[in-house]
């Protein structure tokens, strides 16, 4: 991985420019020693010190695929998700033309709301790949604006996992109640894995076996994701996910 990273850190500077790349930045599981193949995303932002052009715009859009085809045996290009933008846009939230890698696909936009849980973390834990280690860019989200993402994230899990499917995604939104109670209690953003083992320590949930079970899957999503039995499991997850967000739902009356 560590390859790749410095191979797309090395295609993005030559896309852009030396004098114009201002630094590039990891952050989410990647640096928090998280990462699994299978699952995880190589989480960036790359920021240029002048306006990103239309040009260079449409040579980047494209650039995880081209890579990938350029070495079909690597699993790690695909995995970036980010952005590519200006400085400068980026710190007053006003796009002009930004470049956005995500699951879905990519797109050239002039829109962009960034996430506050990865802001937390760019800010708090984020790791400079090129350029200028100047980590006073970044605004950190404070207790009440952390609160309020966890809120949005409950809210979410009400609607979106009532019924889950036979994605590893199903048992990830255990581990996301996990962590969103683990940053309730200390205004801090910590990896997915970590929050379930510590949500298993301190008997969290009276039904612990699917997180349990989410964790072991967790380690080597690779090996379970092609298992009819681990797919049958994912499927039948919607009640116990419910169940877990009764524990957030009081975690978040309490405050």
């Amino acid at each position: 991985m560590t390859d790749s990273v410095r191979q797309m850190t090395e295609e993005i500077t030559k896309i852009l420019g030396e004098e114009q790349l201002h630094s590039i930045w990891l952050y989410g599981s990647v640096v928090l020693e998280d990462f699994k193949p299978g699952w995880s995303d190589i989480d960036f932002m790359a920021f240029s010190n002048g306006p990103v052009t239309q040009e260079q715009a449409e040579r980047l859009l494209m650039l995880r695929q081209a890579l990938s085809a350029r070495e079909p045996k690597n699993p790690y290009y695909r995995c970036f998700e980010g952005i590519i933008v200006s400085l400068e846009e980026y710190l007053s939230g006003r796009y002009n033309r930004l470049v956005y890698w995500g699951t879905s696909g990519q797109r050239i936009t002039d829109r962009y709301e960034p996430d506050v849980f990865s802001r937390f973390s760019l800010c708090r834990y984020g790791r400079c790949a090129w350029g200028s280690d100047d980590r006073s860019i970044f605004l950190c989200p404070g207790q009440a604006e952390l609160a309020e993402a966890v809120r949005k994230h409950y809210e979410a899990i009400r609607r979106c996992a009532v019924q889950t499917d036979e994605s590893l995604y199903s048992c990830g939104w255990l581990l996301d109640i996990a962590r969103c109670l683990y940053t309730l209690r200390y205004h801090d953003v910590i990896a997915k894995t970590r929050a379930g083992r510590w949500a298993l320590a301190e008997h969290l949930f009276a039904d612990e076996e699917p997180l349990r079970k989410a964790l072991q899957v967790r380690q080597d999503p690779l090996e379970y994701r092609d298992r009819a039995e681990v797919k049958a499991w994912l499927a039948s997850l919607g009640p116990a996910v419910q169940r877990y967000a009764n524990v957030l739902e009081k975690e978040l009356e309490s405050i």
